[in-house]
């Protein structure tokens, strides 16, 4: 039988999530919650509650992702008249014009990320709960692709503030953010805040275990 390979929690090491520093957990008190001989932070072997943290943000972000698609982002008034645009009718607009890069980007950061970290948190966790012992390492690095893309669902939030704040123009032309916005800026900060919840270190229990 293969030699299980080695890893932190058989040598006995602890990872500070604030800090990083590892230490040998039999040279720490022996009490709950021992403190990071660095920064002070409470050490655990896994990060408390976890998978129910990560679960509720994913739900909540879900939920807000539909109110984000369906209500109006932002109004472009001109010369008194305006129609409010939601994400999709936005990136129609833009293909509408020409401006296909423009259009492409705002649809990747605003409609395929929030989706993709979606799914793949989900899969995750039921990864997690099923304790699937299938490619341990894939998971870990679409773990961290979903934790690098998630800040780049903020491109869209970013221009319409720089709209809303530049363009003042009376009544020649004026941007006004809509409701839809704001649900998308939850949306992002949810699933931003999930995928820091999440322990992936949780998807190598499972092989631990056996």
């Amino acid at each position: 039988m293969k030699a299980p390979s080695p890893t932190a929690a058989r040598a006995g090491l602890i990872n500070c999530h604030a800090c990083g520093q590892l230490s040998r957990a039999r040279e720490l008190p022996p009490s709950h919650g021992a403190a990071c001989p660095r920064c002070g932070a409470s050490l655990h072997l896994r990060k408390p509650n976890s998978l129910a943290r990560t679960w509720a943000l994913a739900i909540a972000a879900a939920i807000l992702y539909i109110p984000a698609n369906t209500l109006p982002v932002m109004t472009v008034v001109s010369f008194g008249r305006g129609e409010p645009d939601t994400i999709l009718s936005g990136v129609q607009t833009l293909i509408a014009g020409g401006m296909w890069p423009l259009a492409l980007l705002v649809f990747f950061a605003s409609i395929t990320v929030p989706v993709v970290k979606l799914v793949g948190l989900v899969y995750l966790l039921l990864s997690v709960h099923l304790k699937s012992r299938w490619r341990p390492r894939d998971r870990t690095a679409l773990y961290r692709l979903i934790e690098l893309i998630g800040r780049w669902s903020m491109i869209d939030i970013f221009m319409i503030s720089i709209l809303v704040a530049l363009v003042r123009l009376g009544s020649i032309a004026t941007v006004d953010p809509g409701a839809g916005a704001t649900s998308f800026a939850a949306v992002v900060v949810l699933t931003m805040l999930a995928s820091e919840s999440f322990d992936p270190r949780l998807v190598w229990d499972a092989l631990e275990e056996r």
